[in-house]
């Protein structure tokens, strides 16, 4: 219901400090936290597997780049595998729910409902347009094999135009003004991109290759802060040399010793120590820039090292995978090994395979970046961008006449 204004001219100054009085008692007829304009934030990923709801699902790739196939997803709570790298959930299912959105469909996923947001994320997608791009088998034509950073731009560019028709061009670009842009991506560009390349190590001392990976996402964030993106959220990297892959890698490489692969997390650490500085510098340089880091190195190192206090039995071992540590990424058995292992009790795992968490870590990593706050996360959490207090002003009540659900108390 609108609350009807009317000044006569004589009265002016005495009706705008009885505007100025109702703006202050006016709330919300629902929670009382963000969208005194009574609407909610969409939800936009950008990223890799860890953010993938089923983008990989449509394009041509390798079985390692799909999870559509069981075990995936075998905890019930969707009724069969969606491509999601997990046991069940992902981070941004939670993120959704917490702000009150339905889940958030994959970009290629058909006839999808981009009002409440979309997910461009790819299984193995990097931030660099190199990362895990291949050639078709017994031949020199390249192929899709994973969705970049850049190529989830230009898909932006598409939704963009998708929303304009079905919404209009004013209220899409308020609702991409509005949405929060969740970004997820960078592991693969190191894992891959660096240390499974010979030819990349060659070419680039580490510092080298990181400053190139910052530089393509500083630029991935300018692009779509020009397209009137305000609200940022940021997965910050983990320790990557203690994931099973990579610690049964350094096993291997250090003939039966144990521990992390020590090189993966020292770039992994200087990746998110690069991060938080362009992040801070860009909040200035950008207008209106706010946004959601998060020190997940150190959140996702506690674990691993002491599972029990979190909930959790096991932080070294994959639950679905074979060989030391579980760190031969076999799950499913649609790789070059068809042989794999599955533990009983996905639930006390950190590790679902070789790669990624289950649902368990998901949701607490999920809730971290939801309520957390400094320095774990800040200079906002997700709560902040989504449902921040914002004090409303007489424009914001003009404008919303005709969409508010208001009250006065």
């Amino acid at each position: 219901m609108a609350i009807p204004v009317s000044c006569a001219p004589l009265h002016f100054t005495i009706c705008i400090s009885s505007l100025v009085l109702l703006l202050a008692i006016v709330t919300l007829a629902d929670d009382g936290m963000l969208a005194e304009t009574g609407k909610k934030r969409a939800l936009f990923v950008f990223g890799d597997s860890i953010v993938d709801t089923g983008n990989n699902n449509y394009i041509k790739t390798n079985p390692e780049n799909r999870a559509n196939y069981k075990p995936y997803g075998q905890n019930g709570f969707f009724d069969r595998p969606t491509g999601r790298f997990s046991d069940g959930r992902v981070i941004v299912d939670f993120i959704a729910e917490y702000a009150k959105l339905p889940l958030i469909p994959p970009f290629l996923q058909p006839s999808a409902d981009y009002s409440s947001g979309v997910d461009f994320a790819s299984g193995g997608a990097g931030i660099l347009s190199e990362t895990n791009q291949g050639l078709s088998p017994g031949s020199n034509v390249p192929f899709l094999q994973v969705i970049d950073l850049q190529m989830q731009l230009k898909s932006f560019d598409q939704v963009e135009k998708s929303l304009a028709e079905k919404l209009g061009e004013h209220q899409t670009r308020r609702l991409i003004s509005e949405a929060v842009y969740f970004i997820s991506i960078g592991s693969n560009d190191y894992m891959g991109g660096y240390l499974g390349s010979p030819t990349a190590r060659k070419l680039y001392q580490h510092q080298e290759f990181i400053a190139m990976v910052i530089g393509n996402l500083t630029q991935a964030i300018q692009v779509l802060h020009g397209k009137g993106a305000r609200n940022f959220g940021f997965l910050s990297l983990s320790p990557l040399g203690c994931l099973p892959a990579l610690r049964a890698a350094a096993m291997e490489a250090n003939e039966g010793g144990g521990g992390c692969f020590e090189e993966a997390s020292t770039l992994a650490m200087a990746h998110n120590s690069a991060l938080k500085t362009i992040l801070m510098n860009l909040e200035y340089m950008l207008k209106g820039f706010k946004y959601c880091n998060s020190n997940f190195y150190d959140w996702f190192l506690d674990r691993i090292d002491n599972p029990t206090k979190y909930g959790f039995k096991d932080g070294m071992n994959a639950c679905c995978g074979t060989g030391p540590y579980g760190g031969i990424f076999t799950c499913g058995g649609t790789k070059n090994i068809t042989a794999f292992e599955l533990c009983k009790e996905a639930e006390d795992y950190i590790w679902w395979d070789s790669f990624h968490p289950t649902e368990g870590v998901h949701k607490q990593i999920s809730e971290a970046l939801w309520d957390g706050t400094p320095p774990s996360v800040g200079p906002h959490n997700l709560r902040d961008l989504f449902f921040g207090s914002e004090k409303l002003t007489i424009s914001d009540m003009v404008d919303d006449q005709d969409g508010g659900d208001w009250r006065v108390i």
